[in-house]
């Protein structure tokens, strides 16, 4: 399932990089707010779930080759985030859903089309 596919599912906002929703297909998910734990467990291919707004996110997320980043409780990233997000071509998405709720939904959408 391609990102474009999951945004509009879950009523997701798309603020950078929305060229890379499309055929980006998502092979999986990591939800967590500390980095290193990021960097050590999720995976290429992933949506990372999470609460962090700061340009940290795009660094992890362009270094793990993550399909997306989904911001989380409604929250917008930095105007830096945001600049370096356009800069390293890397799709934020926004959800006013909590990261417990947002995670069970997308984890139903993965599964139901395998």
């Amino acid at each position: 399932m391609d990102i474009a596919t999951i945004a509009k599912e879950l009523n997701l906002k798309v603020v950078s990089a929305s060229d890379r929703t499309k055929n980006n297909n998502v092979k999986g998910g990591y939800t967590g707010d500390l980095l290193s734990d990021v960097m050590a467990n999720s995976h290429e291919g992933d949506i990372w779930i999470t609460r962090q707004v700061h340009q940290n996110i795009v660094a992890i997320a362009t270094l793990k080759e993550h399909a997306a980043v989904i911001l989380v409780n409604s929250c917008e990233p930095a105007k830096d985030t945001m600049e370096k997000a356009i800069q390293e071509n890397v799709p934020i998405l926004i959800s006013n859903l909590s990261a417990f709720e947002l995670t069970g939904r997308i984890y139903n959408l993965l599964r139901t089309e395998k």
